[in-house]
């Protein structure tokens, strides 16, 4: 799981990087709002812990052109405004959760937890379901109806990026960034080779659930008949 943390202080960053390694998470930090959106339009991320009071853009402004481009990671809101009204206002902007400074680490770690369950519809089983797909975390298994087909590890990943976002549209280079990393020399016409393998398998289980092909853009999951 990749997390990034825009937060302006130094100190906590390296706090919390340190606290969230432990955890087998993957920390990127930015030290501000511009270099904190440009990070997080790069669309690899699972999480962001987002500072609220930050030099250049703030976090609202942050959170505020994310959500207008559609992009629906998940968002945890870190700040020492604890008032009513700005928590009501991130929440309402479309952060999924607002903690107050100072916190505790157990509870930064609850809450994220929580947010990753509610985002991707993980189930204690590590599967994901979405109409009449599931697709099983642990060993690649790809289902619909009592017929399977075994994914390979980047197939999943693809399939998993596709089903934690349903209504989603993923422009190819955030789907590539995500699967295969930052620094990478895959081409869009190879993922085009995979989202094929994957159209089949689909095909193959019967499922109803059909990757799309939007112009110019990117991929989007629909059913046969859209």
């Amino acid at each position: 799981m990749r997390i990034l943390l825009i937060e302006d202080s130094t100190s906590l960053c390296e706090v919390l990087t340190t606290v969230l390694m432990r955890e087998k998470y993957e920390v990127q930090c930015a030290y501000d709002g511009e270099e904190g959106l440009e990070y997080a339009l790069t669309g690899i991320y699972d999480l962001i812990l987002l500072d609220v009071m930050m030099p250049k853009k703030d976090g609202y402004e942050v959170l505020r052109e994310l959500r207008a481009r559609h992009d629906m990671t998940p968002v945890i809101m870190l700040t020492a405004l604890a008032q009513e009204n700005n928590k009501v206002q991130g929440l309402d902007m479309g952060a999924d959760d607002y903690l107050s400074k100072p916190f505790s680490t157990p509870e930064l770690l609850a809450r994220i937890r929580a947010v990753l369950r509610r985002r991707g519809e993980i189930n204690a089983d590590n599967t994901i379901v979405y109409q009449d797909l599931t697709l099983n975390l642990s060993n690649y298994e790809l289902s619909c109806n009592g017929a399977s087909v075994r994914l390979s590890q980047k197939e999943c990943d693809i399939m998993r990026y596709f089903l934690e976002r349903p209504r989603y549209v993923a422009e190819k280079e955030a789907l590539i960034n995500k699967v295969w990393g930052l620094d990478n020399l895959f081409e869009s016409n190879s993922l085009e080779v995979f989202i094929s393998f994957l159209r089949k398998k689909l095909a193959f289980i019967g499922s109803t659930v059909a990757i799309h092909a939007i112009r110019g853009v990117g991929y989007q999951l629909g059913s046969k008949q859209a």
